[in-house]
């Protein structure tokens, strides 16, 4: 079992940050092109039987058939015809070849008569300098397998997510190879949940930096807020992400739990590893979106604070300046008998009464915090 726990550390890779690994973003297939096959292979005693000329799947399965072992195919975006031909050659379920094609499927595993489909959800963390309310911030792939007793087939969707660092990581560890198809899929689960949790970091440094700046004090040490269209833009990438990782808990759990004559029983126990990181994950994403929530509620509470505290300075001035609008509107009527309009010192007076009442005015609303 130690034995088994070594190699897999060896096969998962590193969880550093998706913000400077740009070898993460890999679109393997050339669009020239004609086959969507990217690497086909037998492995026999968990080592790839060396070939003088590329293998074809039909070939390859004859070989396995022959000689014993397994064949991995891995094709990136295949077309239905593409598809066809490897459907047939290994029997499997229409239903299953459909949704592999087709794309845009939520994270599951289905179980057929002699092959499990279990789809995964690739995330891809976008760079950015800065978040704006159009940044992308996750960008997701497909990773569908087909799991035989002497097959494995991936069918890959999007320009990232691309599993030859994998093969050839695997194909270092041949103790753990000759597990058979099941060891390789426990290692693309890892793998992709590993990249969650990458993933997951790199987003919390985004909502941690939208956070600060709500909160952080502007001037005279009031919040100076952000843009509501950025946490906005945030939030709809983490809902992104969460649907990416909450369907895959259930097909882990079920992996790890119910015995499956096609996945080896010593394998079968680390799927509870992943599992545990799938759960872990969830915890996070879900923990993002409140969060962002409050965060947007706090912005827009303080957007409505700034708002009154304006509407407050406004109605403060104008009380102020409707003292000398009132006292020049009643002494422009230009009556005969106005009070002190022919004493000699009757303008000093009420100029200085004006003056007096809006210092006093002034006064008492910056005392009551409305200037």
């Amino acid at each position: 079992m130690s034995m088994i726990r070594d190699l897999r550390a060896a096969v998962r890779p590193s969880r550093v940050s998706l913000r400077k690994d740009s070898g993460a973003y890999d679109t393997t297939r050339d669009p020239a092109t004609a086959s969507a096959v990217v690497d086909c292979a037998v492995y026999r005693d968990g080592t790839r039987v060396e070939t003088e000329t590329p293998l074809s799947p039909h070939r390859a399965m004859r070989q396995v058939r022959r000689d014993g072992g397994f064949v991995w195919i891995g094709l990136h975006e295949p077309t239905e015809d593409e598809f066809a031909g490897i459907a047939r050659e290994f029997g499997l379920h229409p239903l299953a070849v459909e949704d592999a094609v087709q794309a845009h499927q939520r994270p599951k595993l289905e179980r057929y008569d002699d092959s499990l489909f279990t789809v995964f959800k690739t995330i891809h963390y976008v760079d950015h300098d800065e978040l704006t309310a159009s940044s992308e911030v996750v960008e997701t792939g497909e990773v569908m397998c087909f799991t035989g007793r002497d097959f494995f087939i991936t069918v890959r969707h999007g320009g990232q997510g691309s599993l030859r660092a994998l093969r050839h990581r695997l194909q270092a560890d041949p103790e753990l190879l000759v597990k058979g198809p099941s060891a390789v899929l426990h290692a693309i689960a890892d793998h992709v949940v590993d990249g969650y949790i990458a993933v997951a970091d790199a987003v919390q440094d985004d909502i941690d930096e939208v956070e600060t700046e709500v909160f952080s004090p502007g001037r005279k040490g009031t919040p100076r807020g952000t843009d509501a269209g950025r946490i906005y833009q945030l939030k709809r990438e983490v809902l992104e992400f969460k649907r990416a990782v909450s369907p895959l808990l259930r097909p882990m759990q079920l992996l790890s739990e119910r015995p499956m004559r096609l996945i080896d029983p010593e394998i079968q126990k680390y799927f509870r590893d992943v599992a545990d990181h799938v759960a872990r994950v969830q915890e996070q994403v879900v923990g993002f979106d409140e969060l962002l929530n409050s965060i947007l509620q706090a912005n827009l509470a303080q957007a409505s604070v700034a708002q009154n505290e304006d509407m407050r300075k406004i109605t403060s001035w104008a009380a102020i300046i409707a003292v000398p609008t009132m006292v020049c509107g009643v002494y422009g009527m230009n009556f005969d008998y106005m009070p002190e309009t022919h004493w000699k010192f009757g303008y000093p007076l009420v100029l200085s009464i004006t003056v007096g009442l809006c210092l006093g005015i002034h006064r008492t609303l910056k005392r009551n915090g409305w200037l």
